[in-house]
């Protein structure tokens, strides 16, 4: 498997927590300067993976347009979202394929961390309305809650005794980098403000253990023998519950394209 390569993994991305319904409704009012109708409001969400934040954004209203580089994610989101009216299409954040000057709002969920900012920054900018007020580009994360002693807190220190040189790409324990100051580092998106709520989601150790079977990060650090090893650790810590209360919290940093 290769770093960032998740064709492998499309499969189990349907385990993975969904986003709060509130602060996407909080989004929308701080990015609907026009004071649009939603059913007017034209998202395009760039890697969109397997649609969990897409048939969100679909049930809100809006016309959405879903960008993904990988088939097998893009592949699972199209079946996902089979009975609604997002338009799926191939492409990156550094070369979305979607015309110019459409967008009232880009959205990337769990995904601007695998772009290059210098290029994908540009690109939204270009596909934002200009005409139509300007538009706005928010990058949102559901990073897991990590409270000190929880189980998942043990687990998390499991994992780094097991793989003790492990560099998360996007953890809720690692991510120090200052996301509003990425947001307007290439001079087209200014304005940068933030919004955080917590968001709690119940689940099976099925469901829970199939989470895990869908980061990439780990996997290509560890290795397969260390893999199995985290895996079956995973498994032995969580035998007694039945259902497990994963605490996230749901982060959004946003800013206005210039």
């Amino acid at each position: 498997m290769k770093h960032g390569d998740f064709t492998k993994l499309a499969k189990h991305y349907h385990n993975r927590p969904a986003f709060s319904g509130m602060l996407l409704e909080k989004l929308i009012a701080c990015i609907n300067d026009e004071k649009k109708e939603i059913s007017d409001l034209h998202i395009v969400e760039v890697g969109a993976g397997t649609g969990k934040l897409t048939k969100m954004l679909d049930a809100l209203g809006a016309q959405v347009t879903a960008v993904e580089p990988n088939d097998n994610m893009r592949n699972e989101g199209m079946a996902y979202t089979k009975d609604s009216k997002v338009q799926w299409k191939k492409g990156s954040g550094e070369d979305t394929g979607v015309e110019s000057n459409c967008a009232d709002w880009v959205i990337m969920a769990n995904s601007f961390h695998w772009t290059n900012p210098s290029k994908s920054l540009p690109e939204f900018a270009r596909i934002l309305n200009s005409s139509g007020g300007g538009g706005y580009f928010t990058s949102i994360a559901n990073p897991r809650n990590i409270i000190e002693g929880s189980i998942f807190d043990k687990i998390e220190k499991n994992i780094k005794r097991i793989v003790p040189e492990l560099v998360r790409v996007a953890s809720a324990i690692q991510d120090t980098k200052k996301w509003e100051e990425v947001l307007v580092s290439t001079g087209d998106f200014k304005d940068c403000f933030f919004m955080e709520c917590d968001y709690v989601e119940k689940m099976d150790k099925e469901r829970y253990l199939g989470i895990w079977h869908s980061v990439n990060d780990i996997q290509v650090q560890a290795g397969e023998k260390r893999w199995r090893e985290i895996l079956a650790m995973i498994e032995a810590e969580i035998k007694h519950f039945d259902i497990l209360e994963i605490p996230y919290k749901i982060r959004a940093w946003t800013a206005k394209v210039v």
